[in-house]
């Protein structure tokens, strides 16, 4: 079986991690896995939105622990490896929020260490009751640095320190409350619920959702003046396309638009 997998439906590529006997961690070929398919995706102008979601019992535990303990063997001790693998990870994360289409986690059991850095990277997210959240390396010794990027960029500054230097989990409810994560519903209803919000934003004009995404994480790091200046700019560019015209044209006339393009 395939190490990911992926099935298109309703303009929504569905990716699952399969790796259930390695808690889907971020192996190397996992990750080689993912990054290939957002690659790919990338210029996929099919899909319109993604879901990703994990098998067996977790979404992901972090990066793989056997695979970095065994570069250790190496005569540098294993540090060569260990940077190339940190590298790789933080292009994957960064590639989750370059892709044009929006990427929604679908979580449960455990999203630790990288693997909770990986919700926090995907632009939504909707978890099952139950699932608990942590950046828990600091209790084999390893503070997690790298997932501290992403989950600092989410959550208040106290509480991602708070999880980062204890260790401890944060319950879905609490993600929800946090902003780690948008829904918490019943495991039962949890690939419906993220088919559902994916099908939303699938409905939408795809020009205008890319436009959009890209213009949200650009416009967050700036300071507020050019985040206005840098945004006007960009909604003049958006009305200017001629699908963007004809929707604000069937709103006044109240009819469905006749869009040309996805």
């Amino acid at each position: 079986m395939a190490i990911l997998t992926r099935r298109d439906e309703n303009a929504v590529a569905y990716l699952t991690m399969n790796a259930p006997e390695r808690l889907n961690a971020l192996s190397d070929e996992m990750l080689a896995a993912l990054q290939d398919t957002l690659n790919a995706l990338k210029s996929d102008k099919t899909i319109r939105a993604v879901v990703l979601a994990g098998t067996g019992k977790a979404f992901c535990a972090g990066h793989d622990l056997k695979q970095m303990t065994a570069a250790r063997q190496n005569a540098d001790g294993g540090a060569a490896a260990f940077k190339d693998l940190f590298d790789r990870c933080a292009t994957f994360m960064q590639t989750v929020q370059d892709i044009p289409q929006p990427v929604i986690a679908q979580v449960h059991g455990i999203a630790t260490a990288a693997g909770c850095q990986l919700v926090a990277s995907c632009d939504l997210a909707v978890a099952a009751e139950g699932t608990r959240f942590g950046v828990n390396g600091v209790n084999i010794g390893l503070f997690c640095s790298t997932p501290m990027v992403a989950l600092s960029r989410n959550i208040a500054r106290k509480r991602a320190f708070e999880m980062l230097v204890t260790g401890e989990f944060m319950t879905a409810d609490e993600a929800k409350h946090a902003g780690l994560i948008n829904r918490v519903v019943p495991e039962i209803e949890l690939a419906p619920s993220a088919r559902a919000l994916a099908e939303l934003i699938a409905s939408k004009l795809g020009s205008a959702v890319k436009t959009g995404k890209t213009a949200f994480y650009q416009q967050i790091q700036m300071p507020l003046d050019q985040a206005y200046a840098y945004t006007g700019n960009v909604m003049v560019e958006n009305m200017l396309n001629r699908d963007t015209e004809e929707g604000i044209a069937a709103f006044i006339e109240k009819r469905d638009p006749n869009w040309s393009q996805d």
